[in-house]
């Protein structure tokens, strides 16, 4: 059934507990070309799989995700083909997941960033380390904080929080996080992988109805922002097409900060 996600990762580590795992070599799991669209559609695939009844998500050696991997930035600002496709992807990969009917865990550790970041902080019970690095990067790229934030930061963590956050490109840690109700839960790295199962495992073995019922009712929350989340999407795509973004990329591939002029 998942053969077809050749850039994911998946094993069962517990009855009924799907486990996706993200990876790329040499680049602290960051989204490229590939996984974007594999990560947008395989949650359709996950709700229709009968024998999975929660779902763990977490990234590869001590890392969740570090974003959207720069070639794949400068290809959407530079091509409009590209730019279309995965502006749907985007789209599709949030509703996707507050769709999917199957409760959600995530394991974050290292850096939470971009599309990773974005199932990561959807996810129906989000977990992280004292030493994760969660940073919404959009603003310093020079685009529009779009592909997930407008939807579910205001929702966690309030619109002041959010707002300093997002505009600034603030980073936060994991204590950080849970205290603002940004993350469900900060735990210590050693516990991350035992918690995250250990929760699944619940989910896996609850009155699977009344769980995936309660996700759908709690869920519209999400559905009532959609329009803030499309604005912002589209804004996004927008200013991909605009010369800031240019100048955001070169700066991130440099290490230095960005002079937007």
């Amino acid at each position: 059934m998942y053969d077809a996600f050749t850039s994911l990762e998946f094993d069962e580590p517990a009855p009924h507990v799907l486990r996706l795992t993200l990876r790329a070599r040499g680049k602290l799991n960051a989204v490229g070309s590939t996984m974007h669209r594999e990560l947008a559609n395989v949650w359709k695939t996950i709700g229709e799989d009968d024998a999975t009844r929660a779902v763990i998500v977490r990234g590869a050696n001590g890392a969740f995700s570090a974003g959207g991997d720069l070639d794949l930035v400068t290809a959407i600002a530079s091509d409009y083909e590209t730019r279309l496709r995965v502006f749907h992807e985007a789209r599709d990969l949030v509703y996707n997941v507050v769709n999917c009917p199957k409760p959600i865990v995530s394991a974050m550790a290292g850096p939470a960033v971009g599309a990773g970041l974005a199932v990561g902080l959807l996810a129906d019970v989000s977990i992280a380390t004292p030493s994760t690095r969660i940073v919404d990067g959009h603003t310093k790229l020079g685009v529009a904080a779009g592909d997930h934030a407008a939807i579910v930061w205001p929702l966690l963590c309030g619109l002041a929080k959010a707002k300093y956050h997002l505009l600034l490109c603030e980073p936060l840690n994991g204590v950080e996080a849970e205290r603002i109700g940004l993350v469900s839960l900060c735990v210590p790295e050693d516990e991350l992988e035992e918690r995250a199962l250990a929760i699944a495992e619940r989910f896996a073995a609850g009155a699977q109805a009344a769980i995936r019922h309660t996700k759908l009712a709690l869920n519209n929350w999400l559905r009532v922002a959609g329009p803030a989340f499309d604005a912002s999407l589209a804004l996004e795509f927008l200013d991909m097409s605009g010369p800031d973004v240019h100048e955001g990329v070169a700066a991130v591939r440099e290490k230095r900060p960005p002079d937007f002029g």
